[in-house]
Protein backbone atom coordinates (compact mmCIF):
# COMPACT_ATOMS: atom_id res chain seq x y z
CA UNK A 1 0.00 0.00 0.00
CA UNK A 2 1.44 3.35 -1.05
CA UNK A 3 0.85 6.46 1.02
CA UNK A 4 0.95 9.94 -0.47
CA UNK A 5 1.59 12.94 1.76
CA UNK A 6 1.04 16.45 0.41
CA UNK A 7 2.63 19.57 1.82
CA UNK A 8 3.12 23.20 0.89
CA UNK A 9 -0.41 24.56 0.89
CA UNK A 10 -1.35 27.79 2.59
CA UNK A 11 -2.67 31.30 2.18
CA UNK A 12 -1.28 33.60 -0.49
CA UNK A 13 -2.35 36.83 -2.14
CA UNK A 14 -3.45 36.91 -5.74
CA UNK A 15 -0.45 37.01 -8.04
CA UNK A 16 1.69 35.10 -5.59
CA UNK A 17 3.25 31.65 -5.78
CA UNK A 18 3.11 28.38 -3.87
CA UNK A 19 4.89 25.10 -4.32
CA UNK A 20 3.21 21.83 -3.40
CA UNK A 21 5.02 18.56 -2.76
CA UNK A 22 3.71 15.01 -2.74
CA UNK A 23 5.96 12.46 -1.08
CA UNK A 24 5.24 8.79 -1.71
CA UNK A 25 6.08 6.05 0.76
CA UNK A 26 7.47 3.89 -2.05
CA UNK A 27 8.93 4.18 -5.50
CA UNK A 28 6.93 6.33 -7.90
CA UNK A 29 8.66 4.96 -10.96
CA UNK A 30 6.09 2.20 -11.39
CA UNK A 31 3.11 4.54 -11.55
CA UNK A 32 1.67 5.15 -14.99
CA UNK A 33 0.71 8.69 -14.07
CA UNK A 34 0.99 11.01 -11.12
CA UNK A 35 -1.03 14.13 -10.85
CA UNK A 36 -2.60 16.92 -8.90
CA UNK A 37 -6.34 17.38 -8.61
CA UNK A 38 -8.29 20.05 -6.80
CA UNK A 39 -11.73 20.42 -5.34
CA UNK A 40 -13.34 23.72 -4.47
CA UNK A 41 -16.40 23.92 -2.18
CA UNK A 42 -19.52 22.82 -4.01
CA UNK A 43 -17.59 21.70 -7.07
CA UNK A 44 -16.38 18.39 -8.45
CA UNK A 45 -12.79 17.31 -8.13
CA UNK A 46 -10.89 18.25 -11.28
CA UNK A 47 -7.55 17.42 -12.82
CA UNK A 48 -5.03 20.24 -12.53
CA UNK A 49 -1.85 18.67 -13.87
CA UNK A 50 -0.55 15.22 -14.69
CA UNK A 51 2.86 13.76 -15.44
CA UNK A 52 3.23 10.45 -17.22
CA UNK A 53 6.00 7.95 -16.57
CA UNK A 54 7.73 9.00 -19.80
CA UNK A 55 7.86 12.57 -18.52
CA UNK A 56 5.12 14.05 -20.68
CA UNK A 57 2.70 16.41 -18.98
CA UNK A 58 -0.91 17.54 -19.24
CA UNK A 59 -2.52 20.62 -17.74
CA UNK A 60 -6.00 21.96 -17.29
CA UNK A 61 -6.58 24.91 -19.59
CA UNK A 62 -7.19 27.14 -16.58
CA UNK A 63 -3.63 26.65 -15.26
CA UNK A 64 -1.58 26.37 -18.46
CA UNK A 65 1.34 28.76 -18.40
CA UNK A 66 1.02 29.31 -14.64
CA UNK A 67 1.50 25.87 -13.06
CA UNK A 68 4.31 23.38 -13.60
CA UNK A 69 4.33 19.74 -12.54
CA UNK A 70 7.57 17.84 -12.07
CA UNK A 71 8.85 14.68 -10.46
CA UNK A 72 11.99 13.50 -8.73
CA UNK A 73 12.10 9.71 -8.88
CA UNK A 74 15.12 9.57 -6.58
CA UNK A 75 13.11 11.33 -3.87
CA UNK A 76 9.79 9.63 -4.74
CA UNK A 77 8.25 13.08 -4.88
CA UNK A 78 6.04 15.01 -7.28
CA UNK A 79 5.86 18.78 -7.22
CA UNK A 80 3.43 21.43 -8.39
CA UNK A 81 4.81 24.92 -8.79
CA UNK A 82 1.96 27.42 -8.89
CA UNK A 83 2.62 30.96 -10.07
CA UNK A 84 0.36 33.94 -10.74
CA UNK A 85 -2.25 32.48 -8.44
CA UNK A 86 -5.84 33.64 -8.72
CA UNK A 87 -8.69 33.54 -6.20
CA UNK A 88 -10.36 30.90 -8.37
CA UNK A 89 -7.40 28.59 -7.68
CA UNK A 90 -8.63 28.30 -4.08
CA UNK A 91 -9.32 24.63 -3.35
CA UNK A 92 -8.09 21.54 -1.59
CA UNK A 93 -5.33 20.05 -3.73
CA UNK A 94 -4.94 16.28 -3.84
CA UNK A 95 -2.03 14.20 -5.07
CA UNK A 96 -2.89 11.14 -7.14
CA UNK A 97 -0.85 8.15 -8.22
CA UNK A 98 -2.27 5.74 -10.75
CA UNK A 99 -0.93 2.30 -11.56
CA UNK A 100 -2.39 -0.33 -13.89
CA UNK A 101 -4.56 -1.92 -11.20
CA UNK A 102 -4.53 0.63 -8.40
CA UNK A 103 -5.20 4.27 -7.67
CA UNK A 104 -3.95 6.20 -4.66
CA UNK A 105 -4.88 9.58 -3.15
CA UNK A 106 -3.27 11.84 -0.62
CA UNK A 107 -5.19 13.50 2.18
CA UNK A 108 -5.20 16.90 0.50
CA UNK A 109 -3.72 20.29 1.27
CA UNK A 110 -5.62 23.57 1.35
CA UNK A 111 -4.64 26.40 -0.98
CA UNK A 112 -6.33 29.73 -0.39
CA UNK A 113 -5.74 32.72 -2.67
CA UNK A 114 -6.99 36.06 -1.39
CA UNK A 115 -7.95 38.90 -3.71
Amino acid sequence: QVQLVESGGGLVQAGGSLSLSCAASGSIFSFVTMGWYRQAPGKQRELVAQIVRDGSTNYADSVKGRFTISRDDAKNTVYLQMNSLKPEDTAVYYCNARAVLSNYWGQGTQVTVSS
